[in-house]
């Protein structure tokens, strides 16, 4: 069965986008149209004939609305095939007509949970009918076309004024589409009823998501990608709105919300900002100003920088956005930018500019999940937080306040960096990363070396690293990577502690005149 002539259409919205348009086409058809509630006052408000269901089926709509689509003749019209002598012979018997298009959209619950609702709220804002219907049109789709969103209604229109129904291939695409829409809608209930009960890993664990762009390609150009928002509605990449530049990539996306991720660790009165690279921080700095800020953090690996990705904490303001454009940059992210700054931005035609609304809450719940060979893992989002009295001092030497407000510092960078993650920090600004090597004696060396670069490049003498201190995201297992961070100049370590050999490591810092303290929290980043 190719095209199917429209004869009796269903429409029962909650999202009445477009609703009249899609009435008036098909009773221009001489459609005969059921409705319910809101949807059908609103086309009988246009003065389009509509038949409420329950004159249709001759059964009242009861308990506030809960039933009123539940019904043989709503859902036979659905599911008869048209084909089949014994289901139209069924059809006769009981007097069931054909439906042979639905459009439905289901009760706003995931706007009714972001919205803070409560539990009772978010129960009744679950649809019943609505998901009922979709499923049944869907599954005969050989006879119905379902429409579950309003921008499938144009290309539905056009189709039925040019042939007066719907093709196969129109139905299988929304059928499709349906059977995602009540997937994503299940996945939205499952996971916020866990919630509600204190579970967070039930037997089943779905996940759904909104397509927001196909990518030009993923990681590399041979791989496919696209990106997805889920419920969350957390400020950052997904919230975010593209002023100017190119598509965002797979890649600039993964290293965009890696950085404002980032900078939305930092107190925003304390203006900051990071440049990012492949995910990993190449500079990160506090200042006065975010220009200041800016400058801080590009020097710290101003190589590395270039064909970035740069994060701010606060407005992107004209002082900054010059100082941006001197070099290459991929994107910049912020909260929110001046008229002066993005008119500054707009020279720089292929630079893509972000602004989110607002920062990102550190501590706010979610969850994380990476994919493995035939299944995924979820964990909870890292929220942890160190805090100066969390600090343990286990060495004869106690750090000074600013080697302690450095310590913090740089042990929120390192958080953000992937393991084994050293982390050198000198007056606010990173001064050198060491980010993924298979040991920590290693992340400590290139750590070092990219302070002595760039100290070469600003025409210092001595290595930026010197009276430096030094965050690990782990354990030393050894004092070799401690050792390569006082040979490098660092004055204070802070890391997790725990290790077998914390004794040893601890003795190593006493015979360099380190301070150390322990945190007693890890971030590994995989």
């Amino acid at each position: 069965m190719d095209t199917v002539t429209i004869k009796r259409a269903l429409l029962s919205v909650s999202d009445k986008t477009g609703l009249l348009d899609l009435a008036k086409v098909l009773a221009d058809k001489g459609v005969e149209i059921l409705s319910t509630g809101g949807s059908a006052k609103m086309i009988r408000d246009a003065g389009i004939k509509v038949r409420e269901v329950a004159d249709y089926t001759g059964f009242p709509e009861m308990m506030d609305g809960r039933v009123k689509t539940l019904h043989p003749k709503i859902h036979g019209g659905l599911l008869a095939l048209r084909d089949n002598d014994d289901h139209v012979k069924a059809m006769k018997d009981h007097d069931i007509g054909a439906i042979d298009l639905v459009a439905v959209n289901l009760y706003p619950f995931e706007a009714t949970v972001a919205s803070g609702a409560d539990f009772e709220t978010c129960i009744e804002n679950i649809d019943i009918g609505g998901p009922s219907m979709v499923r049944s049109a869907a599954k005969n789709h050989r006879s119905v076309a379902i429409i579950t969103d309003p921008a499938d209604y144009a290309a539905v229109i056009n189709e039925i004024e040019a042939t007066g129904g719907t093709s196969h291939e129109t139905r299988r695409k929304l059928a499709a589409k349906a059977y995602s829409r009540t997937g994503a809608y299940d996945a939205a209930i499952s996971q916020w009823f866990a919630g509600q009960i204190g579970e967070d890993f039930p037997d089943r664990m779905p996940f759904a998501g909104v397509k927001v762009q196909e990518c030009r390609y993923g990681e590399n150009p041979h791989q496919v990608a696209a990106f997805y928002k889920n419920s969350e509605n957390r400020p950052g990449i997904s919230t975010a709105v593209q002023h100017q530049g190119k598509e965002l990539s797979y890649n600039n996306l993964n290293d965009t919300d890696a950085a404002f991720e980032l900078v939305s660790e930092f107190d925003p009165a304390v203006p900051t900002v990071a440049i990012i690279k492949h995910a990993n921080p190449c500079g990160v700095a506090t200042g006065s100003s975010l220009k200041e800020a800016y400058e801080k953090a590009l020097k710290c690996d101003s190589v590395s920088a270039f064909g970035g990705i740069v994060a701010l904490n606060g407005e992107l303001d004209a002082e900054t956005a010059e100082e941006i454009i001197k070099i290459f940059t991929e994107v910049i992210i912020a909260p929110s930018v001046s008229d002066e700054a993005k008119a500054i931005i707009a020279k720089k035609k292929n630079l893509r500019l972000l602004t989110t609304g607002g920062l990102a809450q550190p501590g706010q719940a979610a969850k994380m999940v990476k994919s493995v060979a035939g299944g995924f893992l979820v964990q909870n989002r890292d929220t942890g937080r160190v805090t100066l009295d969390d600090l343990k001092v286990v060495t004869k030497r106690a750090p000074s306040e600013a080697e302690l407000k450095d310590m913090l510092f740089a042990f929120q960078v390192a958080k953000h960096v992937k393991s084994n993650a050293i982390v050198y920090v000198r007056d606010g600004m990173t001064v050198g990363v060491g980010a993924g090597q298979m040991n920590r004696r290693d992340s400590s060396r290139i750590a070092a070396i990219r302070a002595g670069e760039a100290a070469e490049m600003a025409g210092e003498s001595e290595s930026l690293a010197k009276g430096s201190v030094v965050a690990s995201d782990a354990f030393f297992p050894f004092a070799d990577g401690l050792l390569a961070a006082a040979e490098a100049g660092a004055t204070a370590v802070i890391q997790p502690g725990g290790s077998m050999r914390d004794d040893e490591v601890i003795q190593a810092a006493d015979e360099a005149g380190l301070a150390m303290v322990f945190t007693g929290m890890r971030h590994f980043r995989h």
